[in-house]
């Protein structure tokens, strides 16, 4: 019998001094940058959350805290292949994950191929497995006033038939 969990995922940054932004592993130019301890990719960190959250697994910033020196400046990229890790290590794996972008600038929509490809080719899914879409907050709120940028994700987890599945829904595994 398969095992199905679903996690949903959030994060938010404002925007500070800076060339780019980074979505979903894509760098994209931008006036500004974002305030965060790692490079303060908002999908990518959403997705994470999601996953996290679908495995019954401490969030992100209980994981990669941000007073914690080993994370600062961080490609998201390694924050995702840490999650990856820790799911494995539960016998899981995504099944296919939806993210979804909230900004009013910079402009998505001519990066999405590229953060699906980036995605599919770190979770190690087909590319129909995994959506991205971008949308603005029709200028209402802090995203709407270019304060920041913000994601949601959605991710489905599969128990790994390859992999030992953890009995120990309790543990923290905080390593």
């Amino acid at each position: 019998m398969h095992q199905f969990r679903v996690g949903h995922g959030y994060d938010v940054h404002a925007f500070a001094a800076g060339d780019h932004v980074m979505v979903c592993g894509v760098r994209i130019p931008h006036h500004r940058g974002v305030r965060a301890h790692s490079d303060g990719d908002v999908g990518l960190h959403a997705l994470c959350d999601a996953m996290l959250g679908a495995a019954g697994l401490p969030d992100i910033g209980r994981i990669f805290p941000d007073d914690d020196p080993r994370w600062a400046g961080a490609d998201s990229r390694q924050l995702l292949a840490v999650v990856l890790q820790r799911l494995a290590r539960k016998g899981l794996k995504p099944s296919n994950v939806d993210v979804t972008i909230v900004a009013q600038a910079p402009r998505m929509v001519g990066h999405v191929a590229d953060m699906r490809t980036v995605l599919a080719t770190d979770l190690d899914l087909p590319a129909d497995r995994v959506n991205v879409k971008a949308t603005t907050t029709e200028r209402l709120g802090a995203v709407g006033r270019e304060e920041g940028l913000a994601a949601h994700a959605v991710a489905l987890l599969v128990a790994d038939d390859a992999a030992s599945a953890s009995t120990d829904a309790g543990a923290l595994d905080d390593d």
